[in-house]
């Protein structure tokens, strides 16, 4: 946005409290990234944001696929094409006549019919950094503002609050891009900090980045632990001590200066009742704890970090919650999966025989495909609009090493559920997924896509951290034929 540097914002959401002040309370590092619970109609500024809309889903899940993934060799094969563009994958049937997929996806295959793929999803800016951004909120920016825009989530959360005692909105685990330089960017912006999501762990240092620390975990097949270890109060503090430290921080006007100039009196308030709610609740406790599933459901979602993140936004959605972001595009401790340039130093196979892993595009049909059958066979599909996103798409011609370069020009996406249009393929590309024929989607078009569902005018002005009316979107429509 136009005027605003990453200068004119706030600190992050780990500076307002310090470590020793959140251990006083009972490790309530949770607490900056609960003021979206604040809830609809008590932010001021903001009268009604549906200017008559009416919603078709009440919850939102992104399956958010940072670093590009290859639209080739998932959901626009191109089998008519030479090898150097197809690479050695097949094209399958889908469930819907004419319309085919990678091989690597045969369990969305069997899906389509539940799907509305966009397979012209197109931006100009082949930069991982400045598309995630545009991606994620749906504004464009320059370097120097990328953790200016509030996430799509933020918005959301800011507009219409949490649900069920749970955050507003939820990342899982949270890690955007880890650099180096740290990159985050699952971010406030200029709502605030407050309005970060909650992240159930990841690299400490990130900005807008609290909550969850998590120990390393090399294998992208192992056990994950994706509870937050905020919601666990420090051993021997009951519920009662809690409450009566949360009491004393409160009446600690001189330990409160820092926060104070960031955030109203009433705020920080709320800001530490919600945090004792997470700690307190076992029902909030429960929607984060996987260990009581069944083991047939674990191998449903696939054994894999994609498949526990899965199953962990079906709980939370169950429980409640509002928007839930899985992030998988980069593993910390794996790289990123989807920059598969096979430039020097990557190590990685073939592209087409990369994709075949359980890891990579195979697992990540699984859990998905897991995700949208246990969501409609629990009647949450319905009004639980589901998005696969990633930032650009990767080039039609694989390159010398072996791998696909970044290609904003052409990407293929898919919605569903949540008032989508079943069984849809909007848009089209050319005879080597090179450049869309029909009409291009871009970023701020997905954004005000997902806000209609919600029931979110786009015109809407928020203020933000200097009062200032801002739009929640400044362009964009919403994509035709994605909604019913």
């Amino acid at each position: 946005m136009a005027g605003r540097s990453l200068a004119s914002f706030s600190l992050p959401c780990q500076s307002l409290l310090s470590r020793r002040d959140l251990l006083t309370v009972g490790s309530v590092s949770v607490a900056c990234s609960l003021l979206p619970q604040l809830g609809a109609g008590e932010v001021a500024g903001v009268e009604s944001a549906s200017g008559g809309l009416s919603a078709s889903a009440d919850s939102v899940i992104f399956l958010w696929m940072g670093g590009g993934v290859s639209h080739l060799d998932s959901f626009d094969p191109k089998p008519q094409a030479p090898e150097e563009i197809r690479g050695t994958l097949s094209a399958i049937s889908t469930a819907l006549p004419g319309v085919q997929f990678s091989e690597v996806l045969p369990q969305l295959s069997r899906l389509a019919d539940e799907l509305c793929v966009v397979r012209s999803f197109s931006h100009d800016s082949n930069d991982h950094l400045l598309s995630q951004v545009y991606t994620l909120s749906g504004r464009k920016v320059t370097a120097a503002q990328l953790f200016s825009e509030p996430n799509i989530g933020s918005i959301v959360s800011y507009l219409q609050g949490g649900r069920s005692g749970l955050p507003g909105y939820i990342a899982v685990p949270g890690i955007t891009r880890p650099g180096p330089p740290p990159h985050n960017l699952f971010v406030g912006g200029w709502l605030g900090n407050g309005y970060a999501p909650f992240c159930t762990g990841g690299v400490p240092e990130q900005p807008d980045f609290s909550v969850g620390e998590k120990s390393a975990n090399p294998s992208p097949y192992a056990k994950e632990d994706l509870a937050p270890q905020d919601l666990r109060p420090l051993a021997g503090l009951s519920a009662v001590r809690l409450e009566h430290r949360i009491a004393l921080k409160k009446a600690l006007d001189d330990s409160r200066r820092e926060l104070e100039q960031q955030l109203t009196a009433t705020a920080q308030q709320r800001q530490f009742e919600s945090a004792a709610h997470l700690l307190t609740s076992p029902a909030v406790r429960q929607a984060f704890d996987l260990s009581d599933e069944r083991p047939e459901t674990f191998e449903r979602y696939g054994r894999t970090k994609i498949g526990q993140r899965c199953l962990l936004a079906r709980r939370l959605v169950q429980s409640g919650a509002r928007f839930v972001m899985v992030d998988y595009g980069y593993d910390p401790d794996y790289g990123n999966l989807w920059d598969n340039h096979n430039a020097a130093g990557q190590n990685f196979p073939h592209v087409s025989e990369l994709s075949k892993r359980g890891y990579h595009l195979a697992g990540t049909d699984r859990a998905c495909a897991a995700l949208l059958s246990e969501l409609k066979e629990r009647g949450l599909l319905e009004r639980t609009l589901v998005v696969f996103l990633t930032e650009f798409g990767r080039t039609p011609k694989i390159n010398s090493a072996g791998g696909r370069d970044h290609w904003g020009t052409c990407g293929s996406i898919f919605f569903a559920g949540g008032g989508a249009v079943r069984g849809a393929v909007v848009g089209a590309s050319d005879d080597q997924a090179a450049y869309p024929v029909t009409q291009p989607w871009g970023p701020a078009d997905i954004a005000a896509t997902v806000y209609h569902a919600l029931g979110i005018n786009p015109e809407t002005r928020l203020p933000d951290q200097f009062g200032r009316p801002l739009p929640v979107l400044d362009h964009g429509r919403v994509i035709d034929g994605v909604l019913g």
